[in-house]
């Protein structure tokens, strides 16, 4: 008997790369899409059928919809800014239009739990996805979750950058909002067998752990594990719109983000439903005991997303340093061939050469070595050519992908882990030569240090972006 796949829309996000895992553990056949499929293919699956798909063009439904019995549909589009609900009704339209051109048998949707009367846009674009994906033919399963605690999960990450780099906090008085957080691993057992029981189709479900905890108790509950006692003063001037500015500097939440989940933790969000809980019976972890399961999985290396766009350049994480990544980057179009400048990237570092703004490689290079770090100690293994693991300077190959892509893992002394990108992207005519630095700061001082070296990143960047096309002797235009 040939076992329809289950469809992971929108894989590449938090929850969907975790969900893929946790499918796969079970031995079900899984297709999982992303409007950009090079994400998912860092990601290293084995066994999983890729698929580019973008739930805004319906062109690209119909194949990642064939011959699927399930599809979880784990969408959203809180980065697009002021426009995101209209974008997601968009989106759930079409995605519901598509699956019944196909024959899904069922959609399962994870939502969000939302007050009685939601002043949140964002959960307001929620509770709305849901409502226009039961408009269309195919019966749906919602399960709307709080918080979930996790490696990776924006709200999460907030709460815990909050803790790990700010000893004293001064905060909105959404910190006294109510929460019911969900495990990751609770959610994501929730999420597998909705499908199996065929009384769940069509119904709403709150999905949440066994804790009501303000936002504050949640923080001093990661603090405790951390070993840190974070003072939190909370104060009425900061509104959600300041606050996401205030919240960028601290975690590297995208803007538009972090005021849409503010928006969502200004008021308390309590599962008041426990009706999955008694139909499909777990032990549901504590807050406490589903942090300290995170930090375990992070020690272990065991996080199967957390980067955004570099997966393989996650080697060295620690649970002390933020999850996201502080970025920097720089562009520049040429017409140089791809294969000419790959030959010029696979030069960094000869002679203590790094393309671009050789007195200030020189100065981090010796301020590394003034406190006992490797620049000016190592060299290269080969002057022109590289391989994973070689150590060039202070920096080591962490990853390669031949004529696109070059990833270097930072080994100088820092408050936090950083790495250096080199990517070589074909646009037809011309090549896109990008340079992008990826740090995650250890605590106050790792913000510190991003901050006050942002302006020379900026400009390093984008002048070796320029200056790796220049030396394949072509003509250029500036990156936007």
């Amino acid at each position: 008997m040939i076992v329809a796949p289950d469809l992971v829309f929108g894989a590449s996000g938090y929850i969907g790369t975790n969900l893929v895992e946790y499918l796969v553990a079970q031995g079900r056949p899984v297709r999982a899409t992303a409007r950009n499929i090079e994400v998912l293919e860092g990601r290293d699956w084995q066994g999983v059928e890729l698929c580019a798909a973008d739930a805004l063009d319906p062109g690209s439904l119909e194949p990642a919809l064939e011959g699927i019995g399930t599809a979880y549909y784990l969408v959203h589009s809180m980065a697009a800014g002021k426009g995101f609900p209209e974008l997601d009704a968009q989106a759930a339209r079409n995605f519901a239009a598509a699956a019944e051109r196909a024959g899904v048998r069922r959609i399962v949707y994870l939502g969000g739990l939302t007050p009685d009367d939601p002043e949140s846009a964002h959960l307001q674009s929620r509770q709305e996805t849901g409502d226009v994906l039961r408009a269309g033919a195919v019966a749906v399963t919602e399960l709307r979750a709080g918080m979930i605690i996790g490696p990776g999960s924006a709200a999460w990450e907030v709460i815990r950058d909050l803790v790990n780099h700010l000893p004293v906090m001064v905060t909105p008085r959404w910190v006294f909002s109510r929460s019911t957080p969900i495990a990751l691993e609770n959610l994501l057992h929730y999420l597998a067998e909705v499908p199996r029981f065929d009384e769940t189709a069509g119904e709403i479900y709150d999905v949440a752990g066994p804790d009501e905890l303000t936002y504050a108790e949640i923080m001093r509950t990661y603090g405790r594990l951390v070993g840190k006692r974070p003072a939190i003063i909370p104060v009425p001037v900061l509104t959600p719109r300041l606050s996401s500015y205030w919240l960028r500097f601290v975690t590297s939440v995208p803007t538009n983000i972090a005021r849409a989940l503010i928006d969502g933790l200004s008021q308390d969000v309590i599962a008041r439903d426990h009706r999955l809980a008694e139909l499909i019976p777990q032990a549901l972890m504590t807050v406490e005991e589903a942090a300290a399961d995170a930090l375990k999985a992070e020690r272990q290396h065991a996080v199967p997303a957390r980067w955004v766009e570099s997966a393989a350049a996650c080697r060295n994480f620690r649970p002390e340093y933020g999850f996201y990544p502080k970025q920097a980057k720089g562009t520049f179009e040429t017409g140089a061939g791809q294969d000419d400048l790959w030959s010029v990237i696979c030069q960094v570092g000869v002679g203590g050469d790094f393309f671009y703004g050789r007195p200030l490689w020189w100065l981090r290079r010796s301020m590394d070595w003034v406190v006992g770090g490797p620049s000016f100690r190592r060299g290269r293994r080969h002057p022109e050519k590289l391989r994973v693991g070689d150590v060039i300077d202070a920096w080591r190959v962490i990853a390669m992908e031949p004529g696109e892509r070059l990833t270097l893992l930072m080994e100088m002394k820092a408050p936090g882990v950083g790495v250096l990108e080199y990517r070589i992207r074909d646009l037809g005519e011309q090549r896109r030569v990008t340079v992008q630095g990826y740090f995650h700061p250890a605590g106050v001082w790792g913000l510190l240090y991003w901050y006050a070296t942002l302006p020379v990143h900026n400009v390093l960047f984008k002048g070796t972006a320029r200056e790796i096309a220049r030396r394949v002797s072509a003509p250029g235009t500036p990156g936007k």
